[in-house]
């Protein structure tokens, strides 16, 4: 997983941004960059931590009123800190294109040259390819032709004081400003800059500018999301005294299940039912495994691990058959769906997109 930052405001927002890259750093900290908009595009990028982006920024002199960050930097064969980008157009993009490729080759054969083999050029590139003057409506065009997950927030040359940013499988938040209006992929970022929090839906394409923002759906038509005031708390997110961010999950696993178990009277099965909307009672754990035959756990990485461990607690506690499957694999294959079985999904971030697309397909088998 990872995380963008986008910032449209007066003043300058470098510091918000690398502000932000900090409190993403959990997500991944082998990279991280920004680019903003000085008289042009300037970035600047590191394959270290964000503190070393920090020096850069300062001793650079780096400085704009609209800017875009990304944590995690991922380079692909040929790509290092210096390689290069479209001059007009500048992204950050949390997910995975699975269309890529039939992309990148459409582009190629259009004249577009690429330095890297990564997804997100190919997003860039293909904005710039549709941009007409408006931003928005490149980015419109786009995400139009994108297979997968993504949230992304761009940026363009001949636009300075706007950030386009748009969702589809991975998460993205806007953040409701006084004269400037920011985007993150989590609130976390903006904690201590806003806590006005706009919670973007699937499809949602955003239009931030100083003072304003406008959101259109997925059929194209504008639409007003809900402003949430959301206290979100730095610390959480801050790497305080430990070396790296596994040793400290590693080690506030005790106060994790502590908090987690505050107020809690009895273990009671009443205590796993889900919460009711619009008057109707929540999902009830009891009656789900009263009507289920077996449990389909599906996950990647050490998420999958985790759900190993579940299947040995599954069938010797509860005596319910139990398959674990790399999510990844499991949507690409075909299964005898089995409408009698509970399917569970395991990712630490919520956003790993594979696990997302298994759910989805897991889903259209009518499980």
């Amino acid at each position: 997983m990872c995380g963008i930052v986008g910032a449209a405001s007066h003043r300058d927002i470098v510091p918000v941004l690398v502000q932000g890259l900090q409190r993403l750093e959990y997500r991944g900290y082998d990279s991280c960059g920004v680019a903003v908009h000085a008289g042009g595009l300037t970035r600047a990028r590191t394959t270290s931590r964000v503190a070393d982006l920090l020096a850069q920024v300062r001793d650079d002199h780096v400085q704009g009123q609209t800017g875009i960050a990304h944590p995690h930097f991922s380079h692909g064969p040929g790509e290092g800190p210096d390689s290069a980008r479209p001059a007009r157009v500048a992204l950050v993009h949390n997910g995975i294109i699975e269309n890529h490729e039939a992309l990148r080759a459409a582009l190629q054969a259009r004249g577009y040259v690429f330095a890297s083999q990564t997804d997100t050029e190919v997003i860039a590139h293909l904005i710039d390819s549709h941009y007409d003057g408006d931003l928005f409506e490149a980015v419109k065009a786009a995400v139009a032709q994108l297979h997968g997950a993504y949230a992304i927030a761009v940026i363009c040359r001949d636009e300075p004081h706007r950030v386009v940013g748009a969702r589809a499988g991975s998460p993205l938040v806007l953040g409701v400003g006084d004269g400037e209006n920011f985007l993150a992929s989590d609130a976390m970022a903006l904690a201590g800059v806003t806590d006005q929090i706009v919670y973007l839906e699937e499809g949602d394409i955003v239009d931030l500018q100083p003072g304003k923002h406008w959101i259109v759906g997925p059929d194209g038509r504008p639409v007003q999301r809900k402003v949430r005031t959301v206290q979100a708390h730095s610390g959480a997110a801050e790497l305080g005294p430990y070396r790296h961010y596994m040793q400290k999950e590693i080690f506030e696993q005790p106060r994790a299940i502590a908090d987690t178990l505050e107020g809690v009277e009895g273990i009671v099965p009443e205590l796993f039912d889900g919460i009711g909307q619009d008057g109707q009672p929540g999902a009830s754990a009891h009656r789900v495994f009263q009507a289920i035959d077996k449990v389909l756990i599906l996950a990647c990485g050490t998420s999958y691990y985790s759900g190993c461990a579940a299947k040995y607690w599954l069938e010797s506690i509860a005596k319910i058959p139990t398959q674990v499957e790399i999510a990844s694999e499991y949507r690409y294959r075909e299964s005898v769906p089995d409408p009698k079985t509970l399917v569970v999904t395991i990712t630490q971030s919520g956003e790993t997109a594979d696990t997302l697309a298994a759910l989805k397909h897991a889903r259209s088998l009518g499980m």
